[in-house]
């Protein structure tokens, strides 16, 4: 699965097309995107401005809540921001090998991909009736873990896949932690498909757990997993 989407990307990195000079040059930390027009200059070889990108079946967007703004927040998920909405293996690859991995962030930061137009929060109207599987890993131990995780989701691997919201990391002090939500956590033959499967595609051992949103809303810590794999 890893190799067959990294075929494209080693493929548009071969094919690059010279940036646009611009007046203003991007400000710092943007993304630049490449394009079929930045590479109109290139007349005598056409072939070179085209890239031929590999569609996924559902757009996701990476979410980043910073520790740092989070502790100057009031309200529970105020600081959580969107980072890039990406609809390609391409640009998949693009915005994962120019951001930090897990083991790479500091404590307290949450690192969120969620499926286009789903905000990971109990609130969002998709997730309120869901919840989560959860995998404890050492600290710096969770990169491999998230990006098959990550490649699950996008490769739409999981039999129930309609029920996939998106999936979270969580940076610790002594832990990290990547949960899987999903939509319906009443759908108990979906959920258990969804935890078994997520458990042989990181090749984990551990047993893990799956809790209700709502009884995380109500119990926080104190809530109790509703089914085990």
């Amino acid at each position: 699965m890893v190799e067959e989407l990294e075929k494209p990307m080693a493929e548009e990195k071969e094919e690059k097309i010279p940036p646009v000079e611009d007046d203003e040059g991007p400000e710092e930390g943007e993304i630049v995107e490449e394009s079929e027009e930045t590479g109109s200059s290139s007349m005598g070889n056409p072939s070179k401005s085209l890239v031929t990108k590999h569609p996924l079946e559902h757009s996701w967007t990476f979410w980043f809540d910073n520790p740092s703004a989070k502790s100057k927040q009031i309200a529970w998920g105020s600081s959580i921001r969107p980072i890039y909405t990406f609809s390609t293996v391409e640009d998949f690859w693009g915005i994962y090998n120019n951001i930090h991995h897990p083991s790479k962030l500091a404590v307290g930061a949450d690192f969120h991909c969620f499926k286009n137009k789903i905000e990971p929060k109990w609130e969002d109207p998709v997730c309120a009736n869901g919840g989560k599987w959860t995998v404890n890993l050492q600290r710096g131990k969770s990169d491999t873990s998230w990006l098959y995780t990550l490649l699950a989701l996008i490769g739409e691997q999981f039999d129930y896949g309609d029920e996939i919201c998106g999936a979270v990391v969580n940076v610790r002090s002594r832990q990290e932690k990547i949960a899987l939500w999903t939509k319906n956590a009443a759908n108990e033959t979906a959920q258990i498909s969804i935890g078994k499967q997520w458990k042989d595609f990181l090749d984990y051992n551990d047993q893990t757990g799956f809790i209700f949103h709502e009884d995380a809303k109500k119990l926080d810590r104190a809530a109790k997993n509703r089914y085990t794999v």
